[in-house]
């Protein structure tokens, strides 16, 4: 048994892996606990799925295409941030033209480049075991600067999250901070694509903090708990994608859905028993 540990940790590809695990924990246990809090799932799957819009367009254009679906994403989130804020259009509206904009465009764009682009596949699933040093650079700085907009602005984001508009009586910086975790959500979106691709991320967001809600209603407490839980699961989906020779996307996801099942039906027993002992 540990001559076999010994084995999975010697490789550098799963080094490299749990290194983007620790980092992206980080990042969408704070993000993800923010987008389930304030209930904005919905516009992060369109954010999601808008991405691919820039990694097409990239894609035609010869450059990288994280940086396209970095811009792309941006953008959007910044767009949704102000239609929601100013009214202008029904946000579900928005996020539904938006995530089929940004859907089509990339087709669109895939399809006018030359050749084949087989690379392409891992930014839809997704592939952490082939994570690069530049991605875990990446996923460094902006878990970093995740950190430490949440601890300047803690008490603003957690008023945000909860309740905008009593916020707004507080004289807290709504805008402020909707726009910033707006580009947060975007950037940490578009640098987890690499890890479970865009088909899955809207996952890793929004299982780990949905699991710690059902165990804590503390905005802190969620946020750690998070964190712990993500990198649990991304651990987990690793060892289970090395040893089986699978997805490690979709083995990380299948991870956190078996633990949400697990939690949730603790809580639901506990629920019943404590009501059977009701008077």
């Amino acid at each position: 048994m540990i001559e076999t540990v010994g084995q999975f940790f010697q490789y550098s590809f799963i080094q490299n892996a749990l290194v983007a695990a620790l980092f992206l924990s980080i990042i969408t246990g704070f993000i993800g606990s923010y987008i389930v809090v304030r209930r904005l799932v919905f516009l992060s799957g369109g954010i999601t799925h808008a991405s691919f819009g820039g990694i097409g367009i990239a894609w035609y254009m010869g450059l990288n295409p994280i940086l396209g679906a970095s811009v792309f994403s941006v953008l959007s989130a910044l767009g949704l941030e102000y239609l929601s804020q100013g009214r202008t259009l029904r946000e579900d509206s928005a996020i539904g033209m938006l995530w089929s904009f940004g859907m089509a465009i990339g087709i669109l764009f895939v399809f006018l480049t030359p050749g084949y682009a087989p690379n392409l596949m891992s930014f839809l699933f997704g592939s952490i075991l082939t994570i690069s040093k530049t991605d875990i650079m990446l996923l460094l700085i902006l878990s970093v600067v995740t950190m430490l907009f949440f601890m300047a602005f803690y008490y603003p984001i957690l008023f945000v999250a909860f309740d905008s508009d009593f916020a707004k009586t507080q004289n807290v910086p709504v805008k402020f901070i909707g726009y910033s975790l707006a580009v947060l959500i975007a950037l940490a979106i578009v640098f987890s694509i690499r890890a479970v691709g865009i088909i899955l991320i809207i996952s890793l967001l929004t299982i780990p903090a949905n699991i710690a809600n059902t165990i804590t209603h503390r905005f802190k407490r969620i946020i750690q708990l998070s964190v712990l839980i993500s990198f649990i699961s991304i651990g987990a989906g690793i060892a289970i994608s090395f040893k089986l020779n699978v997805p490690s996307g979709a083995t990380i996801i299948i991870t956190l859905i078996v633990l949400y099942l697990i939690v949730q039906s603790i809580h639901l027993l506990r629920q019943r028993i404590y009501t059977m002992q009701l008077p």
